[in-house]
């Protein structure tokens, strides 16, 4: 999948959803703990997916917005969670005044955006003084037992797999949110497990995207690197993600 195609996301949208929406929830509750968020409390996420965390946040009876650029990512978060405020559109530009929510998230999707730095000014920007800002994702390859499938994934296409980008290295998002003019108050890696219940999960969700005919072709590819997590049946993948929060200075 390429991560910066709304299109391409808008198609696998109902996929997204059942097989990875929810698989970033460990770290949205280190995330909700260390902005020390009252009831509530108007949250942002940007690049929101199909409304996962912001789900989360309205149990907690906490205001959601959320934006996304898929529109069929945007519309399936609106429909799964109608008290939120969703809008379509992208991290450089979002549609909300200064200072208006005391917390904006961007889980495993600000480095889509053509310039971090920028789209994190935008998310500052409407965040109140003395509010938060948190990022997270994926965790460096080694920490992920998915890295193995995908690097096997992509040489069977001819390709190299990926190097680790800077905001996945430890560090990486404190130096981007300190560089943003923010204090950090808490950074850490919460494990995170993906699950699937068979090879046909397995082989559909990893290959989510592709053309049938190639998902065909890479099955057993997907399979035998998969071998090692087999359990009881299914796969059970140990993952990383990092996540940093910091905050805004107060005014005054």
């Amino acid at each position: 999948m390429d991560g910066a195609d709304p299109g391409r996301w808008s198609g696998v949208a109902g996929d997204w959803a059942r097989w990875w929406g929810g698989l970033a929830a460990p770290v949205w509750e280190a995330i909700i703990e260390a902005s020390a968020l009252g009831p509530e409390a108007r949250v942002l996420d940007v690049g929101c997916g199909a409304g996962d965390l912001l789900a989360h946040l309205d149990r907690l009876g906490m205001a959601a917005a959320g934006i996304d650029p898929a529109p069929a990512m945007a519309a399936l978060a609106r429909s799964r969670v109608p008290r939120a405020q969703v809008r379509v559109g992208d991290a450089m530009r979002l549609p909300w005044p200064d200072a208006h929510f005391r917390l904006v998230t961007s889980i495993n999707a600000l480095h889509f955006a053509p310039d971090t730095l920028d789209a994190l000014a935008e998310a500052v920007r409407v965040t109140v003084p003395g509010g938060h800002v948190a990022l997270a994702n994926w965790a460096e390859a080694g920490r992920n037992d998915l890295a193995p499938v995908e690097a096997a994934v992509a040489r069977a296409q001819g390709e190299e797999p990926l190097p680790d980008g800077d905001l996945r290295l430890p560090g990486g998002l404190e130096q981007l949110l300190g560089e943003g003019g923010l204090t950090v108050v808490a950074a850490g890696v919460v494990p995170v497990i993906w699950q699937a219940a068979n090879e046909d999960t397995l082989v559909q969700a990893i290959l989510m995207g592709e053309e049938p005919a190639d998902i065909a072709a890479l099955a057993e590819t997907v399979i035998a690197a998969a071998a090692p997590f087999r359990v009881n049946g299914g796969y059970r993948l140990v993952n990383a993600f990092r996540y940093a929060v910091a905050r805004k200075q107060p005014t005054g």
